[in-house]
């Protein structure tokens, strides 16, 4: 599996993202790039070795990053986020590398998050949106364990390799984030996007990837969750059909269903929502440092 378009991402900077390089040792530079580094938000990890190397190792808010080789052997990246509830202020990123003759590299690379705030919406609805009926208990922890135990599990590869595509026509009419107050209650923040989709409209991946997950959940309806590799997942809900089976291989922009109503919603749409390793990421986030250097340069598949 090619990593071609990591490999270009990392060559310049998207959207005004200034470069940060730690250089604690001569023989290893590691640079990032992001639309803004804030909570939410993707990060592309450019690590470059002045000699090559066979192992390469980098964690960021306690959380190992996954990495792959670029396009040669002293050049690895990694893609990783920051959670939406992350804390403005300084972090890092630190880097072990192991040369081909075994000697050690180390660098800690800054990052300096900002401070973000979200949206908080006052609902008045009926009470069953609320809280569920105890009956459905047991059923919501497994739901929930199950897609812990997908997310779980890092592809150590990439399965895409160019820019990412909505999974519907139009633009996005929920901002990530955002929290509700449902009845006087404040609930779990927004972490995906919204898209107004009629009822039967088709949904595609947004990128090549493995299905991790097709089922009907309480909360998130009929959903399909996508392993795209390297720690990325696509989490498509509310459909009102499921056209495809867990372990299926997609190709980007093929329909793995239809859009609905499904769950606990008071109107049909489609919810989508990315996950990276521990973290809850903006899939426009995503989207934006995917996309503005695969369309500069173009990406070989």
């Amino acid at each position: 599996m090619t990593t071609r378009m990591l490999i270009s991402l990392g060559l310049t900077l998207l959207l005004g993202e200034r470069v940060l390089a730690a250089q604690s040792s001569p023989a290893l530079t590691v640079s990032h790039q992001a639309r803004r580094l804030e909570p939410g938000e993707a990060v592309v990890l450019v690590i470059a070795s002045a000699t090559p190397l066979k192992e390469v190792r980098a964690t960021a808010f306690g959380r190992d990053i996954p990495v792959v080789q670029g396009d040669a052997p002293g050049r690895w990246l990694g893609l990783f986020g920051i959670d939406v509830e992350t804390k403005a202020g300084r972090h890092e990123v630190v880097v072990n590398g192991l040369t081909a003759d075994g000697a050690a590299l180390h660098a800690r690379h800054p990052l300096v998050v900002g401070a973000r705030k979200f949206p908080i919406r006052q609902l008045s609805v009926d009470d069953a949106f609320v809280n569920p009926p105890a009956s459905a208990r047991a059923r919501i922890e497994a739901e929930a364990k199950a897609v812990e135990a997908v997310l779980a599990r890092v592809s150590p590869a990439p399965w895409w390799s160019g820019p990412l595509v909505t999974p519907v026509p139009g633009e996005a009419t929920s901002g990530f984030g955002r929290r509700s107050v449902l009845n006087g209650e404040v609930r779990s923040l927004h972490a995906g996007v919204d898209f107004r989709a009629a009822e039967g409209t088709p949904v595609k991946t947004p990128a090549r990837g493995r299905v991790a997950l097709a089922a009907d959940h309480y909360f998130a309806g009929k959903v399909v969750i996508v392993d795209h590799g390297l720690g990325l997942f696509s989490f498509l809900a509310h459909l009102s059909s499921i056209s495809v089976a867990e372990g299926q291989v997609v190709e980007q922009g093929e329909v793995v269903g239809l859009s609905g109503a499904t769950g606990r919603v008071t109107g049909p749409h489609l919810h989508w929502s990315v996950r990276l390793p521990g973290a809850r990421v903006d899939p426009l986030s995503l989207m934006a440092v995917f996309q503005v250097e695969s369309a500069r340069r173009g990406v070989v598949r």
